[in-house]
């Protein structure tokens, strides 16, 4: 069992006659660092069926600065989506406030307690209609895949992603930059954090979604995670990527998380 880890599946009320069952799972691991500042969840509507959110926050910040930003946006996630109406509500409206109301507490922290307390978000919101909603700033990142291809993923808030874009370096380049640890937009600093929003505007069966710390992406191929999460079960897929990830890292490992979620048939 990954430590912090859970696993459950239940059906998908879908418009239509077959459906789909939705297997999900988050795994953490402290890696080689010598505190957790990542955190994770997967919330179940409590009066929707199909209706779920799923958060990964990387904290920086101290020793104990960022695992309080990190819980911050945990805390401001379910709070929120305790209120929300996916029959009535906007979910990138609910998603947006998330990054914001968590940007403005682990604001006033800081401001408290001396600190430098900062934050990472990427967080998908499934509603029972099967469309998508997801929101990221920072380097923690979203996938798509389907039928074992990626179909898209978030851009990295980061300076080695602004290189990327203008073409200065490659993708695998930027892997191992000097400078691949400096963010050009998270929670909690002086400056509004990113909010990049994406919909998804129908889910399909045999599509999956994994939101991740860098501590996880850093060390694969989005043709490695696609095949792998095709392959195991979302259990299985977040014991394997830690494991294999801290194999990889050779002792120099970040703080992973990571939480799965696929879309099976029915029966």
């Amino acid at each position: 069992m990954i430590p912090g880890g859970s696993s459950g599946e239940y059906a998908h009320p879908m418009n239509s006659s077959k459906g789909f069952r939705i297997q999900a799972s988050t795994g953490i691991h402290r890696g080689d660092r010598d505190y957790q500042q990542d955190q994770v969840c997967l919330l179940h509507h409590a009066q929707h069926a199909g209706c779920l959110l799923a958060v990964v926050a990387d904290g920086m910040g101290g020793r104990s600065g960022g695992r309080k930003a990190s819980d911050q946006v945990m805390l401001t996630a379910r709070q929120l989506f305790e209120r929300f109406d996916p029959e009535t509500d906007d979910p990138s409206a609910l998603l947006r406030q998330i990054v914001e109301e968590s940007h403005l507490v682990i604001k006033l922290t800081a401001v408290s307690a001396e600190q430098e307390p900062h934050s990472t978000i990427a967080a998908f919101l499934i509603n029972p209609s099967g469309e998508c909603h997801w929101v990221h700033a920072g380097d923690s990142r979203i996938y798509h895949f389907r039928h074992g291809r990626l179909v898209t993923r978030t851009m990295d808030h980061s300076y080695v992603q602004t290189l990327v874009n203008q073409g200065e370096i490659t993708e695998q380049e930027a892997l191992d930059h000097p400078h691949s640890n400096i963010l050009m937009g998270c929670l909690g600093t002086d400056s509004e954090p990113p909010v990049d929003l994406h919909v998804v505007p129908r889910l399909s069966t045999g599509d999956a979604l994994m939101a991740c710390s860098d501590g996880v992406w850093h060390y694969f191929t989005p043709d490695e995670l696609a095949s792998t999460i095709a392959m195991l079960t979302p259990r299985e897929a977040c014991e394997f990527l830690i494991q294999k990830a801290r194999t990889r890292a050779k002792g120099m490992g970040d703080n992973l998380s990571l939480v799965i979620v696929k879309l099976d048939p029915l029966g």
